[in-house]
Order: C-alpha cells, then sequence, then structure tokens
C-alpha cells in the first residue's frame, strides 16, 4: 500500500482550465470555473491572472466558500532583472494581487519572471542570455519583491521557472538560487516546465530541498516536445500543439515527484496546472476528475 503524503495538499488552478487572462472570449467563465473545479473534487485553487476571479475580497471569498474551496496563492509576472527602473510599475500590480492574495487567506504568491520572447507570436523582445548586470538586478530586485511581500502582506514568494524566461534551465535555476538569499526566496518548482526546459524535478528537490516552498504538477508530452524544441516554437504555440498533456501520460513521472517532496517532511502544496490554452470549454472537467484519480492512485 503506498503511504499518504499527508503533508502535501492537492489543488488546481484556472490555467487547468484553459485561462491564461483576465478576460478572454474563448475562455469558461469564471462561475464555470469554481463549480468545475469543486466538482472534480478539489479545496484549493489558486487565483489565477488578476482578475479573472473577482478582486472583491468578500464577494470572491462568498463564492469560494460556498463552493467549499481555499486559496492557495495569487501569481504574478515581473521583470525585475531591468532593475530599478521598474520597481514601481512592478510594485502598482504585485501589491494588488497581494491584497487580495491575503485577504482570500493564502500564504503564497507565484512569482514568474517575464518573458523574452512573446508567447503568442514568437517576435524576440530581448536577448535570451542575461548579462552579469541583470542577474544581479534579477536578484536584488526579487529579494526585495520577497522582503516588501513578507512584511506588508504576509506572503512568501515563490519563484516559478518558467519556459521562455531568464530563469528555465538546470543551470540557470541553479544560478538564480545561489544569487538569492534562502531565508526569502523559495522556488515553485513546476514539473512540467522544468521538464520543457531539460530539468530533473527530482533532483533538484533532492538537491535544493530547503528552496522548494510550492509546487505545479504538469507533465509534458516527450514526442512534441521534442518536435517544438526543433523548430523553435514559442511556449504558447507549443501549449496549442499539445507539449503539457494530462497525467500519466507524459513526463516527469509525478510519483517519484511527490515522494521526493514528502521526503522533505514540511507542509507543500502541489497545484495541478495542465497548460491548454485555448481549449474545448468542456474538455477540462473530465481531465481534472482523472488527474484527481491518478495523483490519489500516487499516494496524494
Amino acid at each position: 500500500m503506498t503511504t499518504a503524503k499527508t503533508r502535501i495538499r492537492i489543488g488546481s488552478a484556472p490555467d487547468s482550465w484553459g485561462v491564461w487572462f483576465p478576460d478572454d472570449p474563448r475562455q469558461v467563465p469564471w462561475q464555470r470555473f469554481l463549480d468545475e473545479v469543486a466538482g472534480a473534487g478539489y479545496r484549493w485553487i489558486e487565483l489565477g491572472p488578476y482578475g479573472y476571479l473577482p478582486t472583491d475580497p468578500a464577494r470572491l471569498a462568498e463564492e469560494t466558500g460556498r463552493r467549499d474551496l481555499r486559496v492557495s496563492a495569487g501569481t504574478v509576472f515581473t521583470g525585475l532583472h531591468h532593475g530599478p527602473a521598474v520597481w514601481e510599475r512592478t510594485w502598482a500590480h504585485v501589491s494588488r494581487v497581494a491584497a487580495l492574495t491575503q485577504a482570500m487567506g493564502a500564504r503564497h504568491l507565484v512569482v514568474i519572471p517575464s518573458f523574452w520572447r512573446d508567447d503568442k507570436s514568437g517576435e524576440v523582445l530581448e536577448d535570451s542570455t542575461l548579462t552579469a548586470a541583470q542577474w544581479r538586478d534579477l536578484a536584488g530586485q526579487t529579494e526585495r519583491l520577497a522582503r516588501e511581500v513578507r512584511d506588508r502582506h504576509g506572503l512568501r514568494v515563490v519563484v516559478h521557472p518558467h519556459a521562455d524566461t531568464h530563469i528555465d534551465s538546470e543551470e540557470n535555476v541553479a544560478r538564480f538560487l545561489h544569487a538569492t538569499d534562502a531565508d526569502l526566496v523559495s522556488l515553485c518548482l513546476d514539473t512540467g516546465h522544468y521538464a520543457y526546459c531539460g530539468g530533473d524535478s527530482v533532483k533538484l528537490i533532492e538537491t535544493y530541498g530547503e528552496r522548494i516552498g510550492y509546487l505545479h504538477l504538469k507533465q509534458v508530452d516527450p514526442e512534441v516536445l521534442a518536435h517544438v524544441r526543433s523548430a523553435g516554437t514559442p511556449f504558447g504555440p507549443a501549449v496549442a500543439q499539445g507539449v503539457m498533456c494530462e497525467p500519466p501520460k507524459g513526463v516527469p513521472a509525478l510519483e517519484p515527484v511527490l515522494a521526493a517532496a514528502q521526503n522533505l517532511d514540511v507542509d507543500l502544496f502541489a497545484i495541478v496546472e495542465q497548460d491548454m490554452y485555448p481549449c474545448d470549454p468542456d474538455a477540462p472537467l473530465p481531465i481534472a476528475e482523472r488527474t484527481r484519480a491518478f495523483l490519489r492512485s500516487c499516494g496524494a
């Protein structure tokens, strides 16, 4: 019998319902997302893109509460490698998301670096490699953000390595971790994005376990991944081609990841995310139900 991983709390997110933007006609309405994520048996959710779910805390608390849902984290995109010049604009956005996240009783803020190429058109926005000065700005400004978010909102920043950003590969993730204060900055390990960029999630957990503060559970289809990598396809079109797939059809295997995380003996959220924007509105619910059943079979 598989030992229950009692210190890992499983949830889902708007991303698993094809939601990438605050408002988009190809996305399911937020009411349907809440109804279906609860119906699939999940009890924890993320806020998703700010403005998709109601931003009034009282209304959001009422909507989630009557569905027996709780919020685990909010999410922001940042371009902190641009240094102090972008601080005011960054904080204006982050503070709104952090305030709502705090009001919903969550304790984490997922911070995603900005893309170096447009995730729809593929237009190269900046160099895919940071200079030494940009790495220093990225580390310093991330620590500044983490300190402000902690002191003002009581939240823990967890930085999300992501395809088509500057924190992506094993090398760049390690460089970022070595450059930042462990007391301030943790990682949101997304198993799918890390595999997309050639990383080994189990190795990362075993090597940098003290820095793992949050998990996103996701898999990639190896055949589609090989094709999009060889073609130089941007992340957005790669998702449309099905590079992120329903577990357990892809990699990495999630049971070893959950086992490695359990061995850390800390409380962790593990939020299911299957990037599939855009998608048929009837597709997410059955996938969510099957994925939850699969994760239960893994002992989660």
